[in-house]
């Protein structure tokens, strides 16, 4: 297991770490997000019971790096108390724990790519991590077992008949969530940014609303939306430079000539996404035309000012 972060941007949840633990034998890989680097210890100690129960069996070994997150007093006393082997790598060789390295490698560019390519805002890094683990373990196969991480750790094979594209448009029902008049419309405009952790639903991120929801009832728009062409696009470059030098008024320098594609960023979402505040008048404490006062323009008030206690002390026996 390994951690990788911080993120430079914050995910939707507030996460800025990740932690990405690889079973030795089959490879499937677990993802786990949080906001506080000493918030290994908790989320590890979770996952090895959701493990242990699973699968009938203790965990025998677990390798990490000499990280504070890992090499600490809570982790050591977790170990001796479960009977765990806790292996470290050697200072400055990550190819010990050469496993977990790929594997954060390889989460980190499908994520990059994804998002890139759907020019989704950056905040939806996290969705994107999961989503690439949980594709990875459904489809990856092993090269001397020939079996997917998913069938060597369930025993079955996996379902991919559920699986949609990234970022794809979509529409989910809403079913309760306002009072609907007779013609108000019956779904939500949204994006599909993965898979519920528990149970079978698909997370949608609202465009409306600005929130993610768990929901079977949704209509998938798989199309490629993220880039608008016009009929100059879809023509080759060299049939598009002799398109424009047709026409005597246009005259283009075939040395320094290209094509610049601007990104665009996907319509209905905040570049930055920041927790609102609840700015209203009820909230605020003191009288709101004093103005704001300072430590150093109080020195003098308390200089001049005495305090009596009206609590009697304790006699003494």
């Amino acid at each position: 297991m390994d951690v990788f972060g911080p993120s430079r941007i914050a995910s939707l949840a507030g996460n800025l770490y990740a932690l990405v633990v690889v079973d030795d034998y089959s490879r499937f890989t677990w993802t786990l997000f949080f906001a506080h680097k000493n918030d290994v210890y908790s989320a590890f100690k979770k996952l090895a019971k959701v493990l242990q129960n699973e699968n009938g069996c203790c965990i025998k070994s677990i390798r990490s790096d000499h990280g504070g997150e890992f090499q600490n007093a809570r982790f050591e006393r977790f170990c001796e108390k479960h009977g765990i082997s806790h292996s470290f790598s050697a200072p400055r060789t990550p190819q010990q724990n050469g496993v977990v390295e790929r594997k954060n490698k390889s989460l980190e560019e499908l994520a990059r790519t994804m998002l890139n390519e759907s020019k989704l805002p950056k905040y939806f890094w996290a969705d994107a991590v999961y989503i690439a683990a949980y594709v990875l373990n459904k489809t990856l196969i092993r090269p001397i077992l020939k079996k997917t991480p998913y069938e060597l750790y369930k025993g079955r094979k996996p379902n991919v008949s559920h699986l949609r594209v990234f970022e794809c448009k979509c529409f989910v029902l809403n079913n309760g969530k306002e009072n609907l008049g007779k013609f108000d419309a019956k779904s939500d405009e949204g994006i599909h940014i993965g898979y519920a952790l528990s149970g079978h639903a698909y997370k949608v991120f609202n465009k409306r609303l600005l929130i993610v929801e768990e929901s079977m009832h949704v209509v998938f728009d798989e199309a490629d939306h993220s880039i608008s062409k016009t009929a100059a696009d879809d023509l080759e470059f060299d049939e598009f430079k002799y398109v424009l030098n047709q026409n005597e008024s246009i005259h283009i320098d075939t040395a320094d000539s290209h094509v610049v594609q601007e990104p665009t960023v996907s319509v209905g979402l905040p570049k930055e996404w920041k927790t609102p505040r609840d700015l209203t008048l009820d909230n605020v404490i003191g009288n709101i035309q004093k103005g704001v006062s300072t430590r150093k323009s109080l020195n003098n008030f308390y200089e001049t000012m005495a305090f009596v206690s009206q609590v009697e002390p304790q006699k003494s026996e």
